[in-house]
This record gives structure tokens, C-alpha cells and sequence, in this order.
């Protein structure tokens, strides 16, 4: 599934395919922890997914690992499909050794629900307004 998912978070996230597709096929070789990728599936068909990463295109490059690229298919909203997504990445990297994760994002409330924490607000690479950050320790 590996260039089925590369397709899809590229459609989702406009960034080159080409770095989702060597993000992931790092990821199916193992050689380290990171990177790390994770969907969701209802009836064979990715509905959701995230992944993990050293940065996330911010200038805290202190803040790391970071996740990243999280999105759910807008008709499977509302269902707990970011939860359980969030949730998995949270318990599989403290199994993996890193209890603490980074998150960018514009959201204000969004990821409280899930037991992280507002850090600081950083700058993204590029971007013109600063980005909340937020923490969460297993």
C-alpha cells in the first residue's frame, strides 16, 4: 500500500509526492524509528491517516519528533477515526521509546480532546502567521 498512501497524503498535503515516497518506503525498511506512517481503512479504502517525522516544516527544529500530515476523509468525520489514529501513534511511539510528540497546526481546540497540550506558538517554514504547537507525553 506503500504508493497508494503516498498518493493520497499527497492529495491531501500538496507536498511532492516524491517525499512521501521515500518517507515511506524508509519507514517499511526500519532502519530507525523514524520516520512512521499510519492509516486508517474501511473496506480496503484509506478513510485516514498521519504520520511522524523529525520536523514538520518549522523553525523549532528542538521540537521533535513531530506529528505530521494528519487528515480524515471528510464523509467519515465526527466517528473517532482522529482519535483512535492519534491514539495509536501516541501508544506505538512510547512502545518504540519516545513518550513525548510535537504537532503544528492551526487548529485551536481540536487536539485538547485527545490529551494534548497547547506549547507555544512557532513559525512554519514559509508561512506568514505563527502556528499553534502542541505537546503530548505518554
Amino acid at each position: 500500500m506503500a504508493e497508494e498512501a503516498a498518493r493520497w497524503f499527497r492529495e491531501k498535503w500538496h507536498i511532492p509526492l516524491e517525499a512521501y515516497q521515500e518517507s515511506i518506503r524508509q519507514c517499511l525498511r526500519n532502519e530507525s524509528v523514524l520516520p512512521q506512517w499510519y492509516l486508517a481503512m474501511d473496506d480496503g479504502k484509506i478513510v485516514g491517516g498521519l504520520g511522524v517525522i523529525e520536523n514538520d516544516f518549522h523553525n523549532r527544529k528542538d521540537l521533535t519528533p513531530n506529528v505530521c500530515a494528519v487528515y480524515v476523509e471528510e464523509a467519515c468525520r465526527c466517528r473517532g477515526i482522529a482519535g483512535e489514529l492519534l491514539k495509536a501513534v501516541c501508544d506505538d511511539m512510547a512502545a518504540k521509546g519516545i513518550s513525548t510528540l510535537y504537532l503544528l497546526t492551526d487548529h485551536t481546540s481540536f487536539y485538547e480532546r485527545y490529551g494534548w497540550e497547547f506549547l507555544c506558538m512557532v513559525q512554519g517554514d514559509g508561512e506568514p502567521e505563527m502556528s499553534r504547537m502542541y505537546v503530548h507525553r505518554q
